[in-house]
Protein backbone atom coordinates (compact mmCIF):
# COMPACT_ATOMS: atom_id res chain seq x y z
CA UNK A 1 0.00 0.00 0.00
CA UNK A 2 1.25 3.61 -1.25
CA UNK A 3 2.03 5.69 2.49
CA UNK A 4 -1.41 7.49 3.04
CA UNK A 5 -0.26 11.58 2.84
CA UNK A 6 -1.46 12.31 6.71
CA UNK A 7 -1.72 15.74 6.15
CA UNK A 8 -4.30 16.32 3.59
CA UNK A 9 -7.17 15.80 5.94
CA UNK A 10 -8.92 18.76 7.72
CA UNK A 11 -11.82 18.45 9.65
CA UNK A 12 -15.08 20.04 9.86
CA UNK A 13 -16.80 20.74 13.39
CA UNK A 14 -14.23 18.10 14.32
CA UNK A 15 -16.04 15.27 12.30
CA UNK A 16 -16.38 15.70 8.89
CA UNK A 17 -13.25 15.02 6.94
CA UNK A 18 -12.47 17.48 4.19
CA UNK A 19 -9.14 16.88 1.24
CA UNK A 20 -6.91 20.00 1.63
CA UNK A 21 -6.12 18.60 -1.48
CA UNK A 22 -9.01 19.16 -3.55
CA UNK A 23 -10.71 21.94 -0.88
CA UNK A 24 -13.96 19.25 -0.67
CA UNK A 25 -15.49 17.35 1.93
CA UNK A 26 -15.12 13.15 1.59
CA UNK A 27 -18.81 12.94 2.35
CA UNK A 28 -22.11 15.56 2.31
CA UNK A 29 -22.08 17.92 5.53
CA UNK A 30 -25.97 17.32 6.37
CA UNK A 31 -25.72 13.41 6.73
CA UNK A 32 -23.07 11.16 4.57
CA UNK A 33 -25.09 8.18 5.29
CA UNK A 34 -28.19 9.33 4.14
CA UNK A 35 -26.78 10.63 0.84
CA UNK A 36 -24.70 7.79 -0.36
CA UNK A 37 -28.39 5.50 0.27
CA UNK A 38 -30.27 8.04 -1.94
CA UNK A 39 -27.26 8.66 -4.91
CA UNK A 40 -25.28 5.60 -5.04
CA UNK A 41 -27.89 2.83 -3.87
CA UNK A 42 -31.40 4.81 -5.07
CA UNK A 43 -29.47 6.09 -8.13
CA UNK A 44 -27.97 1.81 -9.02
CA UNK A 45 -31.54 0.88 -8.17
CA UNK A 46 -30.36 -1.49 -4.84
CA UNK A 47 -30.72 -3.37 -3.27
CA UNK A 48 -33.67 -4.91 -5.91
CA UNK A 49 -30.90 -6.05 -8.12
CA UNK A 50 -28.64 -7.83 -5.87
CA UNK A 51 -27.43 -11.10 -6.33
CA UNK A 52 -24.98 -12.96 -5.74
CA UNK A 53 -21.82 -12.22 -7.21
CA UNK A 54 -23.54 -9.02 -7.60
CA UNK A 55 -20.13 -6.29 -8.24
CA UNK A 56 -19.88 -2.23 -7.34
CA UNK A 57 -17.12 -0.35 -8.32
CA UNK A 58 -16.18 3.18 -7.50
CA UNK A 59 -14.05 5.77 -8.20
CA UNK A 60 -12.77 7.30 -5.26
CA UNK A 61 -12.98 5.49 -2.06
CA UNK A 62 -12.18 8.23 0.27
CA UNK A 63 -13.58 7.09 3.62
CA UNK A 64 -14.81 3.74 2.30
CA UNK A 65 -18.25 4.61 3.87
CA UNK A 66 -20.21 4.20 0.41
CA UNK A 67 -18.83 0.40 0.45
CA UNK A 68 -20.05 -0.21 4.39
CA UNK A 69 -23.30 1.72 2.98
CA UNK A 70 -23.69 -1.28 0.86
CA UNK A 71 -22.47 -3.90 1.95
CA UNK A 72 -25.04 -2.79 4.96
CA UNK A 73 -27.79 -3.06 2.74
CA UNK A 74 -26.87 -6.48 1.29
CA UNK A 75 -26.99 -7.71 4.78
CA UNK A 76 -30.25 -6.29 5.53
CA UNK A 77 -31.82 -7.70 1.94
CA UNK A 78 -30.33 -11.03 3.04
CA UNK A 79 -28.76 -11.64 -0.60
CA UNK A 80 -26.58 -14.41 -0.56
CA UNK A 81 -22.87 -15.28 -0.86
CA UNK A 82 -20.55 -12.16 -1.52
CA UNK A 83 -20.66 -8.66 -2.80
CA UNK A 84 -18.08 -7.87 -5.16
CA UNK A 85 -16.85 -4.29 -4.49
CA UNK A 86 -13.51 -2.57 -6.48
CA UNK A 87 -12.51 1.09 -5.59
CA UNK A 88 -9.91 3.41 -7.38
CA UNK A 89 -8.42 5.75 -5.31
CA UNK A 90 -4.98 7.70 -5.55
CA UNK A 91 -5.01 9.33 -2.14
CA UNK A 92 -5.57 7.12 0.41
CA UNK A 93 -6.32 8.08 3.94
CA UNK A 94 -4.61 6.75 6.51
CA UNK A 95 -6.68 4.13 9.38
CA UNK A 96 -6.63 6.51 11.68
CA UNK A 97 -8.44 9.09 9.43
CA UNK A 98 -10.84 6.16 8.83
CA UNK A 99 -11.52 5.67 12.19
CA UNK A 100 -12.37 8.91 13.33
CA UNK A 101 -14.69 9.79 10.13
CA UNK A 102 -16.50 6.13 10.00
CA UNK A 103 -17.01 6.99 14.03
CA UNK A 104 -19.92 9.70 12.94
CA UNK A 105 -21.57 6.28 11.86
CA UNK A 106 -22.09 3.89 14.86
CA UNK A 107 -24.79 1.51 13.17
CA UNK A 108 -21.83 0.75 10.44
CA UNK A 109 -19.30 0.56 13.03
CA UNK A 110 -19.55 -3.51 13.46
CA UNK A 111 -18.68 -3.35 9.22
CA UNK A 112 -16.46 -0.93 9.34
CA UNK A 113 -14.20 -2.70 12.17
CA UNK A 114 -12.89 -4.96 9.84
CA UNK A 115 -11.65 -2.33 6.87
CA UNK A 116 -10.18 0.01 9.71
CA UNK A 117 -7.76 -3.29 10.70
CA UNK A 118 -7.21 -4.50 7.15
CA UNK A 119 -5.92 -0.62 6.49
CA UNK A 120 -3.74 -0.28 9.30
CA UNK A 121 -1.69 -3.40 7.85
CA UNK A 122 -1.14 -2.00 4.91
CA UNK A 123 -4.10 -4.02 2.71
CA UNK A 124 -5.79 -3.67 -0.42
CA UNK A 125 -7.91 -6.30 -0.10
CA UNK A 126 -10.96 -7.46 2.67
CA UNK A 127 -12.65 -10.55 2.44
CA UNK A 128 -15.22 -11.06 4.22
CA UNK A 129 -18.47 -14.18 4.97
CA UNK A 130 -20.21 -11.68 2.19
CA UNK A 131 -17.93 -9.32 0.94
CA UNK A 132 -14.99 -9.42 -1.34
CA UNK A 133 -13.45 -6.07 -1.41
CA UNK A 134 -10.84 -4.45 -3.40
CA UNK A 135 -9.10 -0.87 -3.40
CA UNK A 136 -6.55 -0.46 -6.52
CA UNK A 137 -4.21 2.13 -5.43
CA UNK A 138 -2.82 4.79 -8.17
CA UNK A 139 -4.26 7.22 -10.62
CA UNK A 140 -7.40 5.55 -12.05
CA UNK A 141 -6.99 7.51 -15.51
CA UNK A 142 -4.35 4.54 -15.80
CA UNK A 143 -5.71 1.63 -13.11
CA UNK A 144 -8.92 1.41 -14.71
CA UNK A 145 -7.44 1.11 -18.06
CA UNK A 146 -5.81 -1.59 -16.37
CA UNK A 147 -8.30 -3.98 -14.76
CA UNK A 148 -9.96 -6.52 -15.87
CA UNK A 149 -13.42 -6.63 -14.14
CA UNK A 150 -17.03 -5.26 -15.07
CA UNK A 151 -19.02 -4.07 -12.61
CA UNK A 152 -22.82 -4.24 -12.38
CA UNK A 153 -23.20 -0.74 -10.72
CA UNK A 154 -20.97 2.14 -10.79
CA UNK A 155 -20.71 4.81 -7.41
CA UNK A 156 -18.77 7.99 -9.33
CA UNK A 157 -18.06 9.40 -6.24
CA UNK A 158 -14.34 11.91 -7.21
CA UNK A 159 -14.68 15.62 -5.74
CA UNK A 160 -16.38 18.33 -7.54
CA UNK A 161 -15.91 18.36 -10.80
CA UNK A 162 -14.52 21.81 -10.47
CA UNK A 163 -12.39 20.87 -7.80
CA UNK A 164 -11.08 17.35 -9.75
CA UNK A 165 -11.91 17.50 -13.17
CA UNK A 166 -9.50 14.30 -14.08
CA UNK A 167 -11.72 11.95 -12.23
CA UNK A 168 -14.42 13.11 -14.57
CA UNK A 169 -12.83 13.30 -17.93
CA UNK A 170 -14.19 11.82 -21.71
CA UNK A 171 -11.58 9.23 -21.54
CA UNK A 172 -12.08 8.20 -18.29
CA UNK A 173 -15.76 7.89 -18.46
CA UNK A 174 -15.13 5.91 -21.38
CA UNK A 175 -13.36 3.20 -19.69
CA UNK A 176 -16.14 2.92 -17.02
CA UNK A 177 -18.26 2.04 -19.93
CA UNK A 178 -15.98 -0.63 -20.97
CA UNK A 179 -15.71 -1.89 -17.36
CA UNK A 180 -19.66 -2.32 -17.41
CA UNK A 181 -21.57 -5.52 -17.62
CA UNK A 182 -24.46 -4.97 -19.78
CA UNK A 183 -27.26 -3.01 -18.37
CA UNK A 184 -25.27 -1.68 -15.90
CA UNK A 185 -25.54 1.30 -13.97
CA UNK A 186 -23.78 4.05 -12.87
CA UNK A 187 -24.66 7.29 -10.24
CA UNK A 188 -22.89 10.77 -9.11
CA UNK A 189 -23.83 13.12 -7.13
CA UNK A 190 -23.21 15.89 -9.79
CA UNK A 191 -25.21 16.71 -12.44
CA UNK A 192 -22.36 18.67 -14.22
CA UNK A 193 -22.99 19.07 -17.66
CA UNK A 194 -19.51 18.33 -18.99
CA UNK A 195 -20.31 15.56 -16.94
CA UNK A 196 -23.31 13.97 -18.54
CA UNK A 197 -22.09 14.46 -21.73
CA UNK A 198 -18.76 12.13 -21.11
CA UNK A 199 -21.08 9.77 -19.95
CA UNK A 200 -23.38 9.90 -22.86
CA UNK A 201 -20.58 10.06 -25.17
CA UNK A 202 -19.31 6.99 -23.58
CA UNK A 203 -22.78 5.12 -24.55
CA UNK A 204 -24.74 5.78 -21.50
CA UNK A 205 -28.63 6.66 -21.27
CA UNK A 206 -28.79 9.64 -18.72
CA UNK A 207 -30.93 10.81 -16.63
CA UNK A 208 -30.83 14.01 -14.09
CA UNK A 209 -32.86 13.16 -10.89
CA UNK A 210 -33.37 15.07 -7.67
CA UNK A 211 -30.48 15.81 -5.90
CA UNK A 212 -29.44 14.96 -1.64
CA UNK A 213 -29.38 17.87 0.58
CA UNK A 214 -28.74 21.21 -0.62
CA UNK A 215 -27.62 19.45 -4.28
CA UNK A 216 -30.32 20.37 -6.39
CA UNK A 217 -30.05 17.41 -9.02
CA UNK A 218 -27.30 14.22 -9.42
CA UNK A 219 -26.69 12.25 -12.32
CA UNK A 220 -27.95 8.22 -13.39
CA UNK A 221 -26.85 6.07 -16.38
CA UNK A 222 -27.77 2.84 -17.48
CA UNK A 223 -25.46 1.34 -20.23
CA UNK A 224 -27.53 1.62 -23.56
Amino acid sequence: MQTPDTSATLWRDGAVPVSARFDDPYYSLDNGLAETRHVFLDGNDLPSRFREGFHIAELGFGTGLNMLTALQAWRAAGTPGQMWFTSFEAFPLPAADLSRALASFPELSDLAAPLIAAWDRGETMIETADLQAEVILGDARQTLAAWDGAADAWFLDGFSPAKNPELWEAPLMQQVARHTAPGGTAATYTAAGFVRRNLADAGFEVERRPGFGRKRHMTVARLA
